[in-house]
């Protein structure tokens, strides 16, 4: 992780919580990693246990748990969801 991700993810983070979504998407990009690795490789969630770990950080589960897939950093199938590979 560069300087610049550190400094991000200390403008949105208050201990383990994120305080806010970043509005863009370069800033959300680095949100979104570090809560994608807040899931266990290899483990398959279903829905209610993804918006568990997520509310953990943030109260909107939805719109971070959408994200995460649109961004490719968790896969959904038949309701199950898993971390992807991609995420380092």
């Amino acid at each position: 992780m560069d300087t610049w991700e550190c400094k991000v993810l200390t403008t949105f983070l208050k201990g383990d919580r994120l305080t806010k979504i970043p509005d863009t998407r370069k800033k959300r990009a680095v949100i979104l990693r570090w809560l994608a690795q807040q899931f266990e490789q290899d483990k398959q969630y279903l829905e209610r246990e993804v918006n568990a770990i997520i509310e953990q950080y943030h109260p909107d589960c939805a719109t971070l748990r959408r994200e995460l897939i649109g961004a490719r950093l968790m896969r959904r199938e038949r309701g199950i969801y898993w971390r992807s590979r991609e995420v380092a």
